[in-house]
């Protein structure tokens, strides 16, 4: 009996010291579990903030491109109506003034005369056209193909209206100064006779 009290004795010793280390690694567990799930919670927070940040960049460039997408269209149309507006004012044969026509004739005749055409082409006085071509020029219409486009020189330049929009240009073309649409060349007016 003595013994069994011993060995009760020695046992319930063993048990009260093994159960402070027990319940020592049963509250670190638990605490490693509650780190574990906090870590978890803040790398999924980190996460979705990154993915919201990463949405709204989105978003923000999709607006801009939207912004920039819808001014290079309004440039555009509003390109597209001032030309329309300019073709719908008729100024189709009538951009040239009655006095702009006599002085650039006067400028081309006085400084060049009929000289620098050949001979067989400065009796049909069609300023150094080849017959075809000198009909070929019509107010509304393409200039013709393969003609020659000279520069028009400045003094002669600065007695003409200014060009109605970026593209359209002045070229001499034989004997006629001929203001030109872009792209499509047509023939918006002409001062011709340049060379009497």
């Amino acid at each position: 009996m003595h013994t069994q009290r011993l060995i009760l004795a020695i046992a319930a010793a063993f048990a009260l010291a093994g159960a402070p280390a027990f319940a020592k690694d049963h509250g670190q567990g638990h605490g490693k579990g509650e780190d574990k799930a906090e870590k978890h919670e803040q790398k999924e927070a980190e996460k979705a903030a990154k993915h919201a940040h990463k949405e709204q960049e989105k978003a923000q460039k999709h607006a801009f491109k939207e912004q920039e997408k819808a001014q290079k269209h309004a440039a555009k149309e509003q390109r597209k109506a001032e030309k329309a507006r300019w073709r719908h004012e008729e100024h189709v044969g009538r951009y040239f003034t009655d006095q702009q026509r006599v002085v650039v004739r006067n400028y081309y005749v006085t400084n060049y005369g009929g000289k620098r055409c050949p001979p067989g082409l400065a009796k049909k006085n069609n300023g150094c056209m080849p017959p075809g071509h000198a009909k070929n020029i019509v107010v509304g219409q393409r200039a013709p193909v393969g003609v020659t486009y000279y520069a028009v020189p400045q003094p002669v330049l600065v007695q003409l209206p200014p060009i109605p929009a970026p593209g359209y240009r002045y070229v001499r073309i034989g004997n006629d100064i001929v203001l030109l649409s872009p792209q499509t060349a047509i023939v918006v007016d002409v001062i011709s006779g340049l060379f009497g």
